[in-house]
């Protein structure tokens, strides 16, 4: 099996390799010098998009949004129009499900298969090879490109057909969003009432409380470390596609819309390209204290 990967991003670029390693046939786009080279050392081959439909029998996506998917693939002299009648097309981008279902219908009339299939755990994940995939598409597809999957996460669950894996990414991204705030304002809470927040997270992460998210992000907000794992402006992304869907559904998500107003705030002050954990500097703008280093 030939395999082209298109987006060598924060994500891509270790996936990519996790592939490599597993054995398969990489074909990466040349969009990305840079990128590209590192890749290409590492036992990938290199050509544009076009060759990339061509010649590979699996193409697949990581990239920041619908319309980037839409103009890599439908777009003129697009890799769709390159690739072949019952080749495989994966999209390892977090998108609105509607914009999943739209693309699908039009590489289905080319008698082109999809899966979307994006992913949770960030880029530690993504170098381990260790990411959850949530796909939606046909059973059948499903069964033929888990191991492909599993070659760049630990877990992969078809959620229903196109579509079901980017809904259910919406509800993850919700869910973290909301858990980074409650770690950010517990944090906030125990400092301020004189209580060395690193004690806190000490004490509670195993119990209840607890979760991955805690885990990973506590320590990055008492640091004061930023660097990002996954960007605010990403996360306002997903918040904004799971706010349409919702619309979309008639789903009441209040807590999405009070964290996606932090994150936004975080963006109109410089903070877009931070990692999301940065929701703790904006209790640290309301209050004055900076976690972990005012104590």
């Amino acid at each position: 099996m030939k395999i082209g990967f298109i987006g060598l991003g924060i994500m891509g670029r270790p996936m990519a390799k996790n592939l490599l390693k597993a054995g398969y046939d990489v074909t990466v786009d040349s969009h990305s010098p840079a990128a590209a080279a590192e890749l290409e050392a590492c036992g990938a081959k290199v050509a544009d998009q076009p060759t990339i439909g061509s010649t590979c029998d699996l193409v697949l996506t990581m990239l920041p949004n619908a319309p980037q998917v839409k103009q890599v693939m439908l777009g003129a002299n697009g890799v769709a129009a390159h690739m072949q009648p019952g080749s495989t097309f994966i999209d390892m981008t977090s998108l609105n499900p509607i914009a999943s279902k739209e693309i699908a219908a039009e590489l289905a009339a080319r008698g082109i298969q999809m899966l979307d299939a994006p992913v949770s755990g960030g880029e530690p994940k993504a170098i381990d090879g260790t990411l959850s995939f949530m796909v939606g598409g046909e059973e059948e597809v499903f069964n033929t490109f888990k191991p492909v999957l599993l070659a760049m996460g630990s877990s992969a669950v078809r959620c229903g057909g196109i579509g079901a894996g980017n809904t259910t990414k919406l509800a993850n991204q919700i869910i973290v969003a909301a858990n980074i705030q409650a770690v950010a304002e517990a944090l906030t809470l125990a400092q301020k009432a004189g209580v060395d927040p690193d004690l806190v997270f000490q004490a509670i992460k195993g119990g209840l409380a607890g979760s991955t998210v805690m885990n990973a992000k506590a320590p990055m907000m008492i640091e004061g470390n930023d660097k990002p794992g996954f960007k605010v402006d990403l996360h306002i992304k997903d918040l904004n596609n799971a706010l349409d869907c919702a619309h979309t559904v008639g789903a009441p998500v209040p807590m999405t819309a009070e964290v996606q107003e932090i994150l936004q705030w975080l963006h109109s002050n410089g903070k877009g390209q931070a990692d999301h954990s940065a929701i703790a500097q904006y209790y640290e703008h309301l209050t004055g204290i900076k976690l972990g280093r005012d104590l």
